[in-house]
């Protein structure tokens, strides 16, 4: 007991009697191994660390006990500094990016190529057990921030509690919701995040108009602060910083059975037939608690199959591989005193602590509990156990759930780095730890193949640990699907990009509205990752509803398959530069109403998605951006810059190409294992007259786990240009992978001419026929060329009128 009351006195000694409000002057500086430590008046020190990708980390009271970045990946590179002076103070820089001390009153102030960004305000404040940090926001600035929210995309004038929290049902507004950010990102091209995993708050510019406030009551004193050209260019930074996600498995991109949930074995199966009767591709199953249980209540922390329900899980998920669909499923972190395994638990001191140093236990929904300490070797070792079993016997992926911790009390004890800190003062990194332990170990047992994490919440930085969140239990209703696109854009803009939704709604619902599903599966197609999920009242699969709602989907699913190269090569992007695959607008235009439209949002460069979020409509307005373009379905063509009328049947929503834009697509398969890339479709939308447009695809094997480490992807560069006779394509291909298709049968499709074509010259000139056999034909009623070309490596066309 005396031991755990020292752990727990170091682990709090961050958290009380110091005061710092006055302001203070700088005494010294110098720079050791790259790192500027700053020497204030009242003998604390400050550290600047230059971290390459224009970004800067800043700690405050360097010289105590801190816990460690939970933001930073555990290997960092500190970047050479340049030290002048300026009439203001002293300057130290690496690249394109400075800080500035104001000497007295001390202060620090960020420039991005000469140009000043951002500014502390009172800076540091530490004031009993509050610390935090206060920055100058400029009168016109507008700001995302906060993490999953629904308040709009600008989020400024808001206060926001930092502490995850599930939200149950929510729909057209929430102020604290499943997975928080201690982070914003500017209009004036800067990001700041506050590297600090306590209970806080985020203000930004509630309290006083013209300040950014973070604080809370323990934690990390420190934050890094991102710059950039643009906003793209400050998000790329961000994540590359933060650690880019690494690439899921390619069947992650295909679609889910998931529901609340498979009873039994047979009813699995059941689902799975289902899916294939009705000619609906499916990648994967995902079971709920009742993998290990009866009931709802009362076996949380079994981690083990209940053999009464599942009597040969081994087979089944055998069964299931032979048909290339993956088994997912559901694991918690609690363990409840009824569980088979808690004494397991305890003996191996797996879980986290009360004041007393014995097992903290609290009563929850589920039953009378224990926590599992994720953040103590002890509590990682115990866990992993199960998940190695689990995986030996064929599962394929992890859903993580309740991981905010659902109920957290702040007086629980969890061992990090051999102290003890209060449930307050890591709350917000616990699903984090949880991600991390369970990525890394996955990749431990089976190294040759890539994790599939799911988990509702985390930290700045989660996705290096390959985390794929959701919105967690939303409304079914039109309520719920309203703010998905501002969730999904917040969540991405910061590095949790595939960041969705459950496809037609969790909660509620009195019975089931095909419309409203059909236009979440709508969205879907358009979305990270697919994965209809719900409460088993109204069934959230296709497969148990109507024909016409069998077919609808099957449309939308099939359409969803057709995309895989274009989606996938999303992915791929993404995990090279962190440009995340749901982009808001601002990402591509300057202004107000860009930066602020939570309506519509670029899938990649090309297409422009808005989602139809109301009943019985037929036409919707869509903001469209400057420029000219196409309808996705009709190749109907639109001028952008003001909000147009687009068709909104019950089977579309306006998904509209950009001039210049290109779409590689595959036909449909019955799983994305069976997709052939030897044969794929390249749509191509003309552009503007004597304008260069490029377009990057990108492939790999789709398993590999280190395949863009170790250079084993293909970049394909599509380039194309439109003269007032002629128009030219080539597509230019680097890299490769083992057995990558030597010979590609593509056909190219040309989108928006205005008249037939004479001639396309190949290897030689080619007639332009009207024959849908022929390698080159005119399609009179859609008005698209179509070429039909054998690639080995770089091809070439050029159509002549």
């Amino acid at each position: 007991m005396n031991n755990v009351l020292s752990w727990v006195l170091i682990g709090l000694s961050m958290a009380c009697v110091s005061v710092t409000t006055m302001a203070q002057s700088l005494v010294s500086h110098h720079v050791s191994d790259h790192r500027i430590l700053l020497t204030l008046d009242d003998n604390s020190k400050v550290r600047v660390s230059f971290l390459g990708h224009n970004t800067v980390e800043v700690l405050y009271r360097a010289d105590e006990k801190q816990l460690p970045s939970m933001a930073l990946p555990a290997e960092v590179s500190v970047k050479p500094v340049k030290v002048g002076k300026a009439p203001e103070g002293t300057t130290f820089s690496y690249g394109r990016v400075t800080a500035r001390v104001s000497e007295s009153p001390f202060q620090l102030a960020f420039y991005f190529d000469n140009e000043h960004r951002l500014s502390e305000e009172k800076g540091f404040f530490h004031v009993d057990s509050l610390r935090g940090f206060r920055f100058a926001l400029q009168p016109d600035e507008q700001l995302y921030g906060g993490g999953q929210r629904v308040l709009g995309m600008d989020r400024r004038g808001h206060k926001m509690p930092l502490y995850n929290r599930a939200h149950y049902g929510y729909t057209t507004e929430s102020n604290q919701m499943y997975y928080s950010l201690p982070a914003v990102m500017s209009s004036e091209n800067y990001a700041v995040v506050f590297d600090n995993s306590a209970s806080g708050n985020l203000d930004i510019g509630h309290s006083e108009a013209d300040v950014l406030q973070f604080d809370a009551r323990a934690g990390r004193t420190a934050y890094l602060v991102t710059l950039g050209e643009n906003l793209a260019d400050v998000s790329r930074n961000l994540v590359s910083v933060t650690g880019k996600q690494p690439l899921p498995p390619r069947w992650a991109l295909g679609n889910f059975a998931s529901r609340f949930g498979y009873r039994n074995e047979s009813q699995t199966r059941d689902v799975v037939k289902r899916y294939q009767d009705a000619d609906i591709p499916l990648d994967g199953v995902v079971l709920d608690l009742y993998w290990f249980g009866k009931d709802v209540k009362g076996h949380m922390g079994n981690l083990s199959w209940d053999r009464e329900a599942f009597p040969d899980p081994d087979g089944m998920m055998a069964d299931f591989r032979e048909q290339d669909v993956q088994t997912i499923v559901i694991t918690e972190p609690f363990v409840l005193t009824t569980s088979s395994h808690f004494d397991s638990a305890v003996q191996a001191d797996a879980l986290a602590k009360s004041l007393d140093g014995e097992v903290k236990t609290f009563d929850f929904y589920f039953g009378n509990t224990g926590l599992v300490d994720v953040f103590s070797p002890a509590g990682r070792d115990w866990f992993k156990q199960y998940y190695t079993k689990l995986a030996e016997q064929g599962v394929a992926g992890w859903w993580g759930d309740l991981g905010e911790p659902e109920v957290h009390p702040g007086d629980t004890l969890h061992n990090v780095d051999g102290s003890l800190y209060t449930a307050d003062a890591v709350h917000n990194a616990y699903g984090h730890r949880w991600a991390q332990m369970v990525y890394e170990h996955s990749l431990d047992i089976q190294p040759d193949k890539r994790p599939f994490v799911l988990m509702r919440s985390g930290f700045v930085g989660s996705q290096r640990f390959g985390m794929i969140p959701w919105t967690g239990d939303v409304s079914r209703s039109w309520g719920g699907l309203k703010p998905q696109v501002e969730l999904a854009l917040q969540m991405g803009v910061f590095g949790l990009a595939y960041t969705h939704s459950d496809l037609g709604g969790f909660a509620g619902g009195d019975e089931f509205d095909a419309e409203l599903y059909q236009r979440w599966l709508q969205l879907g197609v358009f979305s990270p990752v697919f994965r209809p999920h719900a409460q088993e009242d109204i069934a959230p699969e296709p497969v148990y509803h109507d024909q016409q709602t069998v077919a609808q989907a099957r449309d939308l699913i099939r359409l969803r398959y057709q995309m895989l190269p274009y989606n996938y090569a999303l992915s791929i992007e993404n995990s090279l530069t962190g440009m995340p695959m749901m982009r808001p607008l601002s990402f591509y235009h300057e202004g107000d109403a860009w930066f602020t439209n939570k309506d519509s949002y670029y899938w990649g460069e090309n297409l422009l998605i808005s989602p139809v979020t109301e009943a019985g409509v037929s036409e919707w307005m869509v903001d469209l951006p400057p420029g000219t373009w196409y309808h996705f379905y009709t190749d109907e063509i639109y001028t952008g810059g003001k909000p147009v009328s687009v068709p909104a049947s019950l089977t579309q929503i306006p998904v509209m190409v950009k001039a210049g834009g290109v779409v590689p697509m595959l036909d449909a398969a019955s799983t994305t294992a069976e997709a052939d890339f030897s044969q794929m479709t390249m749509h191509v939308w003309a552009g503007e007259q004597g304008v260069e447009h490029q377009y990057h695809y990108y492939e790999d094997d789709g398993k590999r786990v280190d395949s863009l480490k170790d250079n084993a992807f293909m970049t394909g560069q599509v380039i194309h240009q439109r003269q007032s006779d002629s128009m030219r394509v080539q597509m230019l291909t680097t890299g490769g992978y083992d057995r990558m298709p030597t010979n590609r049968e593509l056909e190219w499709v040309l989108h928006g001419l205005t008249q037939q074509p004479e001639d396309v010259m190949l290897s030689d000139k080619v007639a332009v026929s009207t024959d849908k056999n022929s390698a080159v034909y005119w399609d009179a009623s859609s008005k698209t060329l179509h070429v039909n070309q054998r690639l080995q490596g770089h091809g070439e066309f050029t159509v002549h009128w």
